[in-house]
């Protein structure tokens, strides 16, 4: 199945260990939403935005690398999935549930969303406006 990553998850490394079965297909971008980060956990999640995007990496995981990524991302208490089409293509990604405020991510979580944004060549600028609430 195809997956669509936005956060820590575009780490080429963590999500490798993550979900062993879990390939980089290519970066590509969710239109109609926009970045942001919250939660008690200051992760990053998106939220629906007119005239925006969000860049992300799309991946081909397993059945079993599904299962991971919902023990991880919390689902279905913290993360509802999304699916959108990309190309005439089912794609999964993760949406929190509850909206709560901005809260800037901690230094530790935003280093590796970095690392993550180097790994898929993704714009810097769209997560440097994410951080401005």
């Amino acid at each position: 199945m195809l997956y669509f990553a936005y956060g820590s998850n575009l780490h080429h490394f963590q999500m490798k260990r993550r979900c062993k079965d879990s390939n980089f297909i290519k970066k590509i971008n969710l239109k109609g939403f926009k970045l942001t980060f919250r939660s008690k956990y200051r992760a990053a999640d998106i939220e629906i935005k007119k005239n925006s995007i969000v860049p992300g990496g799309l991946f081909e995981i397993s059945k079993s690398d599904e299962k991971k990524l919902d023990l991880y991302e919390d689902y279905p208490i913290l993360y509802k999935k999304y699916y959108f089409y990309y190309y005439g293509k089912k794609v999964m990604t993760y949406t929190m549930v509850n909206k709560s405020p901005f809260k800037f991510p901690t230094e530790r979580y935003l280093n590796v969303v970095k690392k993550g944004y180097k790994d898929c060549k993704l714009d810097k600028n769209y997560l440097n406006n994410a951080l401005k609430p």
